[in-house]
């Protein structure tokens, strides 16, 4: 999902695919349970445990970072701040020449290696729905996809606040739990960008066959 972003933000989109794009290990992932005997059939549900294991890691690292990313609304203008770990290694040369090239009022790279965009309101609506799109694609991508061959549908409310996942399964398979990671990182990265005060993204898993929720989860908790 960062390099998504980061896609959206330096082309305006201005700059981010991690966790399912977003993490191109958290969501593209699938760990499988494994219950064969053999040495290697252990070695290898090890080594994927320890992959999902450093991906739920890197995952939470990234949502925290995504708190980072500061909006001011203004009356004309909206001031973006973007944390270090979406801009990379660019230039303040190269950010002026995207100002000049999308007609942002300036970009500023900060001296902690952030970045601050000034734009009016409808370049900011653009780079909003480009992150809407963005996360409705990866989405998309998810179901029935090799890694996720159970899930057949992902809602998600205006605000990507609350989150469906459709599965076959009669509980969510060793992947799928850890999809919920990317989940959050799509609904905490959509509410910065828009300059809106998020406590919680939800995510119910719902049986494809009886309709009935079998898993949830919230973001919040992650913080107790």
């Amino acid at each position: 999902m960062k390099k998504r972003v980061i896609a959206i933000i330096l082309t305006f989109t201005i700059g981010i695919s991690a966790l399912s794009g977003c993490g191109s290990k958290v969501d593209e992932s699938k760990p499988q349970v494994v219950t064969s005997t053999t040495t290697e059939t252990k070695n290898s549900a090890e080594s994927k445990i320890d992959e999902a294991e450093q991906t739920s890691e890197d995952g939470t690292k990234n949502l925290e970072a995504l708190g980072d990313i500061d909006v001011d609304k203004g009356l004309f203008n909206v001031t973006l701040t973007i944390p270090k770990d979406f801009i990379g290694e660019t230039t303040q040369e190269e950010l002026d020449d995207l100002a000049k090239k999308k007609g942002i009022k300036s970009i500023t790279l900060n001296s902690d290696g952030s970045a601050t965009y000034v734009m009016n309101k409808a370049q900011h609506e653009e780079l909003i729905s480009d992150v809407r799109k963005s996360i409705n694609d990866s989405l998309q991508e998810m179901i029935g996809s090799e890694n996720y061959p159970n899930i057949t549908a992902i809602s998600a409310n205006d605000d990507f606040t609350n989150f469906t996942v459709t599965t076959k399964n009669k509980e969510p398979d060793f992947a799928e739990s850890f999809a919920v990671m990317a989940l959050y990182m799509y609904g905490g990265m959509y509410a910065v960008f828009s300059g809106e005060e998020v406590d919680n993204i939800h995510v119910e898993f719902v049986n494809a066959d009886s309709g009935e929720v079998i898993s949830s989860g919230d973001s919040k908790d992650m913080k107790s």
